[in-house]
């Protein structure tokens, strides 16, 4: 996805098109909260900026699994923190899709690297528990270059989220894409009551939490993006925050 900066048109940064199905504006997207005291002010803070979206709102709830296995929910996005390992990994958003409609989602705060002094610092972790909640919107990203000038948003990869600019929060572009990739409605809704977590379909997640950068590079070429096709037309997505380069 590409962000031309300096002009007045943006490049689109929708995720393949994914999006909840609802079946109207604006909808309510909860965040099942399974993090510990040293993230539970950055999970408040996004859901306050995600819900300055004309399109979505969001609403903390009490989370359904255990951080470390982070098991999905229905109609939910998890929230999550634990220490996955030393695999090049700040963040991973997961989305459950069928039809194109986002059923359920969950977000991996790698805390191998955040209780290290480098990465364990406010706006490391805004920018981090932003990018990947927006992602199980239907979010990509607007830039992937590390070290370009920042463009004051969340989802521009950086090496220096404080900036100057910051790119700790969500910024216009980011709202307008949303109201974009929702700018129709769906005749069901995807945002169920259940918090049913036990069927992964037959996927163990586990087992990539010690992928490297490598390992995803050597999969289909995907350099942050990898798709496990689950069969009847249904797929588990991943999106991957990397440490900077």
């Amino acid at each position: 996805m590409f962000l031309f900066v300096g002009a007045a048109t943006y490049a689109s940064h929708s995720w393949g098109g994914y999006h909840w199905a609802r079946t109207a504006n604006p909808f309510i997207v909860k965040l099942g909260d399974n993090v510990s005291t040293a993230w539970e002010d950055y999970l408040a803070e996004s859901s306050v900026d995600w819900s300055q979206s004309a399109v979505l709102d969001t609403s903390i709830v009490p989370g359904s699994t255990h951080p470390r296995l982070c098991r999905a929910a229905s109609g939910r996005i998890e929230v999550c923190n634990s220490k996955y390992g030393y695999n090049g990994w700040l963040g991973i958003a997961s989305i459950w899709v069928s039809g194109g409609h986002i059923t359920k989602g969950t977000v991996k705060l790698n805390d191998s690297y955040f209780n290290k002094s480098v990465y364990n610092k406010p706006a490391w972790r805004r920018l981090v528990m932003c990018q990947e909640i927006a992602h199980v919107f239907g979010l990509s990203h607007q830039d992937e270059n590390f070290y370009n000038t920042n463009l004051q948003s969340c989802m521009d990869y950086t090496a220096n989220p404080d900036g100057p600019p910051s790119n700790e929060h969500p910024n216009t572009h980011d709202y307008q894409q949303l109201e974009e990739i929702y700018a129709h409605v769906d005749s069901m809704t995807t945002l169920s009551q259940s918090i049913s977590n036990k069927a992964q379909n037959n996927i163990n997640i586990e087992n990539w939490l010690n992928f490297t950068k490598k390992d995803f590079g050597d999969m289909g070429g995907k350099f942050s993006v990898l798709e496990h096709h689950l069969g009847n037309g249904d797929k588990l997505v991943e999106f991957i925050t990397w440490l900077p380069e």
